[in-house]
């Protein structure tokens, strides 16, 4: 599994892409009434709050060109492989990853 050599420019527009993604997801859920989430962002860090006070952080690491994600299950880094976000350890796609992760926190399946 070969990482992608991105532009930070490119890897601007992508990390972004990831974060919004989640973004428009909570908005969903919310106002769908399917999960009280909160996310809060402050540049390239997103924090969700989920039900019972526990968190995942999703952090954007421009230097190494890699997502980084923080659960109660652990923590992960990502890399841009074959048009997606990989786990540098399993291969794991990020949003798989993040679903499985929010979905044992949150006490119900949530996929983003």
């Amino acid at each position: 599994m070969q990482a992608q050599t991105l532009t930070d420019a490119e890897y601007q527009r992508l990390s972004a892409d990831a974060l919004a993604r989640i973004e428009v997801a909570i908005d969903r859920w919310l106002q769908d009434d399917v999960i009280d989430i909160d996310g809060q962002r402050t540049g390239g860090l997103l924090e969700l709050s989920l039900p019972g006070g526990s968190k995942i952080v999703v952090n954007t690491q421009p230097p190494l060109h890699e997502l980084w994600l923080a659960a109660r299950g652990g923590g992960y880094h990502f890399r841009y492989v074959d048009g997606q976000w990989r786990d540098t350890r399993d291969g794991v796609e990020f949003f798989a990853r993040l679903s499985e992760a929010a979905s044992a926190q949150a006490g119900k399946p949530l996929a983003f």
